[in-house]
């Protein structure tokens, strides 16, 4: 699975239940939780075909 860096513990964490999603100005995006303290944890993947 992918990480992602969650702000509230201030680290490198892996993504739980991440979904892709395309933000209105086409750039791909994983959503998902932080395992340690379940906040929302975003990585930006790059731009949508």
């Amino acid at each position: 699975m992918a990480e992602g860096r969650c702000m509230k513990c201030r680290k490198q964490v892996e993504i739980k239940d991440g979904k892709e999603v395309v933000t209105k100005n086409k750039m791909r995006m994983l959503k998902g939780k932080c395992p340690v303290c379940g906040t929302t944890v975003n990585r930006i993947l790059g731009k949508a075909k």
